[in-house]
């Protein structure tokens, strides 16, 4: 979107694939679509040879001009709903295979890097090194030195709460 708040009125907007514009819903479309309209720009797709007029000029027939205008939006509707139901289908495939692969234990998600994990814990809480210097070391995000900070205290707490009810029991 930023590209398009920055183009200047009558700019030509070169993709390589419709589906590069846009995964948009409907909604969202119509949105992007009034954006474009409202600073005339031309958006020229490789994948979209109708879309080239936008390169010639049209003066003395405006007919022509016209439309071919009206078969590339056309167009450019058909291909962005298009890229948007493969877009959801691969994303609803992928949620099938993962549900699947699951349910035959085959698959775990990602598992957590636990050599890094202690490195962090280490550099944070033994060292008492910030959380900047603790994500440079260790090549990570400072969310991912809180993240994991916080889940090992919470961790800690818990077991700590076990061994606190085994004494009282006993």
């Amino acid at each position: 979107m930023r590209l398009l708040e920055n183009a200047a009125p009558g700019d030509a907007i070169l993709i390589e694939q419709v589906d590069r514009l846009s995964r948009l819903d409907d909604d969202g479309w119509k949105t992007l679509k009034e954006l474009i309209s409202s600073k005339s720009l031309s958006i020229i797709s490789l994948d979209l040879p109708t879309s080239y007029v936008a390169l010639e000029n049209h003066r003395g027939d405006e007919f022509t001009a016209a439309m071919l205008r009206a078969i590339n939006a056309m167009m450019l509707d058909m291909l962005a709903a298009i890229a948007r139901k493969d877009y959801q289908d691969r994303r609803r495939r992928q949620s099938e295979g993962i549900v699947k692969a699951v349910e035959g234990g085959k698959f775990k998600g990602r598992q957590p890097n636990l050599q890094m994990h202690q490195n962090v814990i280490k550099l944070r809480l033994q060292n008492g090194m910030s959380i900047r210097e603790t994500a440079s070391i260790c090549g990570i995000s400072e969310r991912q030195v809180i993240r994991i900070t916080q889940r090992h205290l919470i961790n800690s707490d818990l077991e700590g709460q076990g061994a606190e009810d085994e004494k009282q029991s006993i």
